[in-house]
């Protein structure tokens, strides 16, 4: 019996790749991390991690994805489940480095790009989840970020389920005020969200 992938993984759905990946088809799980990784990564970036982190995460994420995709049921899409197993990662992490370095101060600026109206939103969003309190961002990161309930959030990061929803509403509070524009029109007035 060969594990071999159909000549057209890219068609497949994502609940077919994983079946195959579960009998130790490497393309077909390839093609998971092909269509997912980027996604993978953007969510631990925004979680607060580093590049290299992120990409070092990303990739233990979907190794253990790898080891452990019979577990996938596809009762939610495939990259729910191997954005929560790459949240879990990152906050064990966060959890160990916050142990060993009492309180840091990173104060790292990022660095601006000109453009357009689109990528200075971007940028502002970016800038503004970063200046959140860690627990914060992390929840925002999770539950809009990787489209996880708060019940969802609350168990990826081992939090009470009322913490979660609190660090959610406050985070939201603080973005909207930082998002805010000076001159007192929404932005969803900016957007032509009237």
């Amino acid at each position: 019996m060969g594990k071999t992938s159909p000549p057209n993984v890219g068609s497949l759905h994502d609940v077919e790749l994983a079946t195959l990946a579960a009998t130790g088809d490497r393309p077909a799980f390839g093609e998971l991390v092909r269509r997912h990784g980027s996604a993978v990564r953007a969510l631990l970036r925004r979680m607060g991690a580093e590049a290299s982190v992120a990409d070092d995460l990303a990739q233990d994420a979907f190794l253990q994805a790898f080891e452990r995709v019979a577990e996938f049921r596809g009762e939610g899409p495939f990259a729910a489940w191997v954005k929560r197993i790459a949240a879990r990662l990152y906050v064990r992490r966060w959890r160990k480095e916050s142990r060993l370095i009492a309180a840091t101060d990173d104060g790292e600026a990022s660095e601006g790009h000109g453009g357009e109206a689109f990528a200075a939103t971007r940028i502002d969003l970016d800038e503004a989840l970063r200046a959140l309190p860690a627990s914060e961002r992390m929840c925002i990161s999770l539950c809009y970020g990787a489209g996880l309930s708060h019940a969802e959030a609350a168990e990826a990061l081992g939090a009470p389920l009322g913490t979660v929803k609190s660090h959610v509403k406050r985070g939201l509070d603080r973005l909207r005020g930082r998002l805010a524009p000076q001159d007192g029109t929404t932005a969803a007035g900016r957007q032509g969200h009237g």
